[in-house]
């Protein structure tokens, strides 16, 4: 079993996250934005994240995809050393990295591409490009012409078929490996790039770190050509980023259920020895906030991705149900610039606790992460199946209709608990009944290992929660504040705390939840003595 077969990989796009500016024209100086990510490694442990995917990094014109140089850092990002000060801190934390291999195309200031600009025929580089021809100019000006990815002439297709190309891209790939220790490579627009590059690569990587991920960008097709003993580890699996989100707003479970089944079913799944990489959002597609019709569907959504067969992968900020939209055919909005602070302030936190826990339970039951998916009970808005590894069982129960529903199984354990809210689920006979609540989502186990904390550590946890009236608190960023009262929502019945600035006198109220929480690693508000 490699680490990945088990892995939470946390995906950035780096110039989005950094707040980059679009171009890099090479007039600004180096600039160390991605040394935020620094601040975002407690928040990464504890999601129990196992791996941050990086999206593009390399030194590029526009937006990482359009590559000049496969050796250098971005300098809108940083440089190569501030990056391997990122690597090993994260290496420290136990948290791998993988990075976004671009290696079906470059950008139009590619060295080599900008050669055969200059010399022409005569340049020792025409027969890195796919198609390149001096029958007539390019849409670009070029008074030749190459083939474009997908029609976009600013992306020089490479062609991989060529020895020189090769060599360069693996000795690049050498070079993150060797300086880095980077543990994978995601690979972009797989599904154009030559199988025989695929293996050649396979073989270096895994001569060079056995248990290095190799993974690819696949939207169409039977994944088991890419993914396979002498190509990739893994693909990512668009077939059921579609229904995980589309079950919910379709109220149709048989949709999921249909594909999970074809793909990893106990009877014969067509993709039972891959570990498919799954999602909900990334960097090409609407964040699932805006997808969903109802984001009270949004744990739902993320329970079913991470105990389903396959990886789990959260898109940076969606932890927090952050809204996005692909608009005017551009991505910006799904690459925003993001502060962990401000989303700890005002995003969804029931969200984001709910996935804590999410990665606490995955992480604590073997039988998530590898083992048997087999469906017990569905109807169109319910759906019951369990993970089987060994002598291991865990139920996993869903309820995406606004009612309650009572769900009934059989079941060869002698009791149960639904780990999220530690609630015994008596078990008589080996009949099971729950009465689901509209919404409900529940990981039900044998033996509940998640919430059994010591005696000591519930006693601390206690003390952090206390908060007393009058007295003074000193913001995480350094105002400070008279604490005012405590008062209930009338609505949702939420306790909120009062609180006054001793600045300017301003008065303002926010959750108790969120008052006694943390901003990172710090207390948000800390008492005064």
């Amino acid at each position: 079993m490699n680490w990945y077969d088990n892995a939470i990989i946390y995906h950035i796009y780096p110039l989005g996250f950094c707040g980059a500016p679009k171009f890099n024209d090479g007039s600004e100086d180096v600039i160390y934005r991605l040394d935020k990510v620094l601040e975002w490694i407690p928040h990464l442990k504890e999601m129990n994240v196992d791996a941050v995917y990086f999206g593009p990094v390399f030194e590029s014109v526009e937006h990482g995809y359009d590559t000049i140089d496969y050796k250098k850092i971005d300098r809108r990002l940083g440089d190569n050393n501030s990056f391997r000060y990122i690597c090993d801190r994260l290496h420290e934390n136990g948290i791998r990295v993988i990075l976004d291999g671009v290696f079906n195309h470059v950008g139009r200031k590619f060295p080599q591409f900008v050669d055969v600009q200059k010399n022409g025929q005569s340049s020792q580089y025409c027969g890195w490009f796919q198609n390149l021809n001096f029958g007539g100019p390019s849409p670009c000006g070029d008074p030749f012409w190459y083939e474009g990815w997908n029609g976009h002439y600013n992306l020089v297709k490479l062609n991989l078929r060529n020895v020189g190309v090769c060599d360069h891209l693996i000795d690049a790939i050498n070079y993150w490996i060797e300086s880095f220790d980077i543990d994978g490579i995601r690979f972009d627009a797989a599904d154009c790039i030559d199988f025989d590059f695929f293996k050649r690569i396979r073989s270096f990587c895994k001569g060079k770190k056995p248990d290095f991920w190799l993974m690819g960008e696949i939207i169409h097709g039977d994944y088991n050509r890419w993914a396979n003993p002498e190509m990739l580890d893994s693909v990512t699996n668009y077939e059921c980023y579609k229904g995980l989100w589309s079950s919910h707003n379709d109220k149709n479970y048989f949709e999921i259920d249909y594909s999970i089944n074809r793909q990893s079913g106990a009877n014969g799944g067509i993709y039972r020895n891959i570990a498919l990489y799954n999602f909900v959002d990334n960097h090409d597609v609407n964040r699932l906030a805006t997808t969903l019709h109802n984001n009270a569907h949004l744990p739902l959504v993320y329970t079913l991705m991470y105990t389903m067969p396959g990886i789990p992968s959260i898109y940076y900020g969606s932890e927090f149900g952050i809204e996005g939209r692909k608009e005017n055919n551009s991505d910006d909005n799904l690459r925003p610039c993001l502060h962990l602070n401000d989303l700890l302030d005002h995003g969804n936190l029931s969200l984001y606790k709910h996935i804590v826990k999410l990665g606490r339970i995955y992480r604590a039951y073997p039988a998530l992460r590898t083992g048997t998916y087999e469906r017990i009970v569905i109807t169109n808005q319910q759906i019951l199946f369990k993970k089987t590894l060994g002598e291991q069982t865990v139920y996993v129960a869903l309820n995406l209709g606004d009612y309650e529903y009572d769900l009934n199984f059989r079941t060869h354990l002698s009791g149960l608990v639904d780990v999220f809210t530690a609630s015994p689920i008596p078990v008589e006979n080996g009949n099971v009944h729950i009465r689901m609540t509209p919404y409900a989502a529940m990981i039900i186990v044998a033996d509940d290992i998640v919430n059994t904390e010591p005696e000591a550590k519930e006693i601390e946890a206690d003390k952090e929660t206390e908060i007393e009236v009058g007295a003074k608190y000193r913001h995480f960023k350094g105002n400070e504040y008279e604490l005012l009262a405590v008062a209930r929502h009338s609505e949702t019945m939420e306790e909120l705390v009062v609180y006054k600035s001793l600045k300017d006198g301003e008065v303002w109220a926010r959750p108790k939840s969120m008052f006694v929480g943390r901003a990172g690693e710090a207390r948000r508000f800390t008492k005064l003595d």
